[in-house]
């Protein structure tokens, strides 16, 4: 079961309570650096573009290679962490993302900068996982994580939501590099903070790790992601470029579960998916970024191209977003325990489709009113969705699974990220490119260009000028508008969707009783408590033979 080291003895030793939270803090500073830098690129992506003279292909390899890497690597490092150490993992991906951000801050070439991204995502996928495995082992007790989880999720909220603001002022202020300057100092302090201050814990796996397994699950999901990506850039689903990874992808990460069915000492256990709790937490995870990243991602481009605000004018925007996060997240734990984990993830996901359904007035003219009123009710909404299902989905976890656990719920993250940007997107695309296409008066090469993206019409629209121009123009932002009301009615669906799958979440939040543990109790006096609803409240079980026997 789970081993402690001197600095996990050192931790309880100080008085254990106090000493939880600045734990968190640690945890939660990491979780920032890695949450920032998915986002903080985006608007540094016009600055590379003019520096290094990427080709189209080596573009999109300098934006996707960091989220590529990460997510396909989450569940090997998840899972190596329950076997060798988190804390160590977490450790080691400190150095990394340390050393990657100082070769990208000064790439001198496209490729350099590929390949320091690519490192930012092997050192991502170390620290992710390990931040909520860690939280886990660190707080035991329910009501505490409950806690915990709501500060860690709103961190990540805060991540996500300020890299462009964060990115714009650096961009406008610095050069591009400082982007990823910024990162070194941080983890110069957090690196030998977190030697001294974080517990070691592991699983309680005797068995040989599962390399091949691993390596299947990488690649699988690696697959998935790439030909999610792909689909959400514009290629057809019948592209070989988008059904093969998809395919290749599917076949390996099925492989991956009928192998880790068989094992004796499995990466994963598949049976936590047989407890309806986990699995809906995962599936809600899903939806709700699905329904961030791509209204995130819409709402990015009607804010710059139909507004016209400029980078960090739209960061700021956004910051309504991110502060209603934050207030979902610092009173996660209280709403849990007063209405149960199935009507906060049910009603956070029908106040993010009333929020979205809000949405739907904007128009071609700036109400910033609306815009506010809309982006605080979907950062609340969607923020109350994924505490609720991330605190059910680690809860149902056995705390010597906790690495798995977290890799498997990040991973949900980040293919939920990925079919946002893809079904929305191509939603999107779908309303709004017939009408430019065929527009009349207008070259046919002029019109097929400017039904690929808003952007690109107002580059054929200056090209060509003149009434015609301006007609282009016009009729691309009216359709863009059009096309964006479309979106956002079939993403309140999706939403409504994950609200009736929330009820099969349970009604209240179980925890062991005040003052005791679960494993305080002698394994043959406890209660005998159905899989589906099963609570492990500790994550430093008292090994049998020193258990207190105290009444049941």
């Amino acid at each position: 079961m789970s081993v402690t080291t001197t600095a996990g003895a050192r931790l309880r030793a100080a008085g254990g309570g106090a000493n939880r939270w600045v734990v968190l803090i640690v945890l939660c500073v990491s979780l920032l650096l890695v949450a920032l830098d998915a986002t903080v690129l985006h608007v540094a992506v016009p600055a590379v573009t003019e520096d290094l003279r990427p080709s189209g292909v080596e573009l999109l390899w300098v934006v996707d290679a960091y989220p590529l890497v990460c997510a396909s690597l989450l569940i090997m490092f998840g899972t190596l962490g329950d076997r060798v150490g988190r804390r160590r993992l977490l450790l080691i991906g400190y150095g990394l993302f340390g050393l990657a951000s100082a070769v990208a801050a000064f790439a001198p070439s496209p490729e350099v900068l590929i390949g320091a991204r690519a490192l930012l995502g092997v050192g991502g996928a170390m620290i992710m996982p390990a931040t909520l495995s860690i939280l886990r082992a660190v707080f035991p007790d329910r009501r505490e994580r409950a806690t915990a989880i709501g500060i860690w999720t709103a961190v990540a909220a805060v991540g996500a939501a300020t890299g462009p603001v964060l990115g714009g002022f650096l961009v406008e202020n610095f050069w591009w590099g400082s982007v990823f300057l910024v990162n070194i100092p941080l983890m110069a302090l957090i690196l030998p903070v977190g030697r001294w201050l974080l517990p070691e814990s592991r699983g309680g796996h005797d068995g040989p790790w599962d390399v091949l397994g691993a390596l299947m699950a990488a690649a699988g999901v690696l697959g998935m992601v790439l030909g999610v990506k792909r689909l959400g850039a514009g290629e057809g689903l019948l592209d070989i470029r988008t059904v093969g990874p998809l395919l290749v992808g599917a076949v390996l990460l099925v492989v991956f579960v009928r192998r880790q069915k068989r094992r004796e000492h499995p990466l994963i256990d598949m049976r936590m998916f047989a407890r309806p709790a986990f699995s809906t937490s995962v599936g809600c995870i899903v939806l709700a970024m699905l329904a961030l990243v791509g209204l995130e991602l819409i709402a990015v481009q009607y804010l710059q191209l139909v507004l016209g605000l400029s980078p960090l004018e739209t960061g700021l925007r956004l910051l309504p977003l991110t502060f209603a996060a934050m207030a979902a997240g610092a009173t996660g734990s209280y709403t849990l325990r007063r209405v149960g984990p199935r009507r906060m993830v049910g009603w956070g996901f029908v106040l993010t489709a009333a929020a979205v359904l809000l949405l739907v007035l904007m128009g071609q003219h700036d109400r910033p009113l609306l815009l506010t009123g809309g982006f605080v009710l979907l950062g609340f909404g969607l923020q109350t969705t994924l505490f609720a299902a991330y605190e059910s989905m680690l809860s149902e976890a056995p705390p010597e699974q906790a690495g798995g656990a977290a890799a498997i719920g990040e991973t949900s993250y980040q293919l939920g990220a990925g079919m946002g940007i893809a079904l929305l997107g191509s939603v999107m695309n779908a309303a709004y490119g017939p009408s430019v296409a065929s527009l009349a008066g207008v070259p046919a090469s002029a019109s097929s260009a400017a039904a690929h993206s808003l952007g690109e019409a107002y580059q054929e629209a200056e090209r060509i000028g003149g009434p015609v121009g301006d007609l282009l123009r016009t009729t691309a932002r009216h359709s863009f508008v059009n096309g964006l009301h479309v979106t956002l009615l079939v993403s309140a669906g999706l939403l409504l969707i994950g609200a009736f799958a929330a009820l099969r979440l349970p009604r209240v939040m179980e925890c062991a009783p005040e003052g005791r543990r679960e494993a305080d109790v002698p394994a043959a006096r406890r209660p005998e408590v159905p899989a589906a609803r099963r609570t492990i409240a500790t994550a430093e079980p008292v090994p049998a033979g020193r258990r207190p026997e105290s009444p049941a």
